[in-house]
């Protein structure tokens, strides 16, 4: 072998062990593992299976790390903001506002979805950008009109904390803390943040014909009726569990000023002409806590909702084929329609509070 020869393979060789050594806080290289104890997140009556995968597996000591996070201010550059902020359990996991505020009060520009059962999602926030719940958790914080930080001063915040070291290296191993444990643990606790075993559900899925009153039973009958509501074209209703989402975008007229839609949505994403204006199908459990409802925060309550879809969305080249003008549903039936809404609320899981808050009443479902 000439010289040039070798000092090529010398080369390649080099660069290979470069590439693959381990790197410390290097992100995306799926090295953080959770190790502790396996946990099985129970799923209530109406949901399937709680799925998770497979780098993630939830554990005892991710979860109480993730929830720790979720709620510590410390995650935002000021230290004022945290997941809760916007996504708070008083407000059914979201924060009552039509768009939220982040740190020095600024002003976002879409309503903060529910993190309940956001663990059934596909794709996550309102465009669909973060692909898992582990990527949704570097958005905010690297928004500087939300959390206005950065992964790396997270990573450095949390590794001057000794209590913080502790924790991490019981859910991770020992070693520096990196934001893939950090997105890791929170999306770990989100998993937990299920809801179903509501009224709907025991009549539905329990066969207790007592469950629910009459009207919630004609709302249904709205609600799933191609000739009435037809609301289950998008908000799916399955035999043996209801996610009520089809894991998909449509665009519903939200937003549409004269014609002209003031928020592309998913199109930004995709740069897929259909996808102007198209949002994601919101799951409606517990639908009755997170007003204000749509991707703007418009509609401020239930009845907007239904008077919404009644007059058939604001009309734009992209509007869903399924919207269409409902005024020939009576009063009657509108009413019906809202007490089925409102027979979605289901019971929340345990110990998903801020860690330290009094300590709820049953044991966690999230295994044995």
């Amino acid at each position: 072998m000439d010289s040039r020869k070798l000092q090529l393979a010398i080369l390649i060789v080099v660069i290979a062990v470069i590439f693959f050594l381990p790197h410390g806080s290097r992100q995306g290289q799926g090295s953080a593992k959770p190790i502790g104890t396996p946990v099985e997140i129970k799923a209530p009556l109406g949901m399937p299976a709680v799925p998770f995968p497979r780098d993630n597996p939830p554990t005892a000591e991710t979860i109480a790390l993730g929830r720790r996070l979720y709620y510590d201010p410390a995650l935002s550059l000021d230290s004022t903001v945290s997941c809760a902020s916007c996504h708070g359990p008083e407000h059914g996991f979201t924060d009552g506002k039509p768009v939220s505020n982040g740190v020095e009060n600024k002003t976002g520009s879409r309503n903060s979805p529910t993190v309940l059962n956001s663990a059934y999602f596909d794709v996550q926030f309102w465009d669909g950008r973060a692909p898992s719940l582990e990527k949704q958790a570097e958005g905010p914080v690297q928004n500087p009109v939300e959390m206005a930080f950065t992964l790396k001063g997270v990573e450095d915040r949390l590794n001057a904390d000794p209590s913080y070291r502790d924790q991490f290296a019981a859910a991770f191993g020992p070693g520096q803390i990196t934001y893939e444990m950090v997105e890791k643990a929170i999306a770990s606790f989100e998993r937990t943040v299920v809801v179903g075993n509501s009224p709907f559900d025991h009549w539905k899925y329990g066969h207790d014909e007592s469950a629910v009153d009459d009207s919630v039973k004609r709302g249904f009958v709205v609600f799933t009726s191609k000739n009435k509501g037809n609301c289950s074209a998008c908000h799916l209703v399955g035999k043996d569990y209801a996610l009520f989402t089809d894991n998909k975008f449509h665009n519903i007229g939200v937003g549409v000023d004269m014609g002209k839609i003031t928020d592309d949505g998913r199109y930004v994403v995709t740069k897929n002409e259909d996808d102007h204006g198209a949002f994601k199908t919101p799951c409606l459990r517990n639908i009755a806590l997170t007003a204000p409802y749509m991707h703007d925060g418009s509609l401020k309550n239930l009845k907007d909702v239904i008077d919404y879809y009644i007059g058939g969305g604001n009309s734009n080249p992209h509007l869903d084929k399924n919207i269409r003008v409902l005024d020939f549903l009576t009063g009657q039936e509108r009413a019906d329609l809202q007490a089925f809404l409102e027979s979605l609320t289901g019971e929340m899981p345990p110990n998903i509070g801020p860690p330290g808050a009094a300590r709820q009443a049953a044991a966690p479902e999230i295994g044995k």
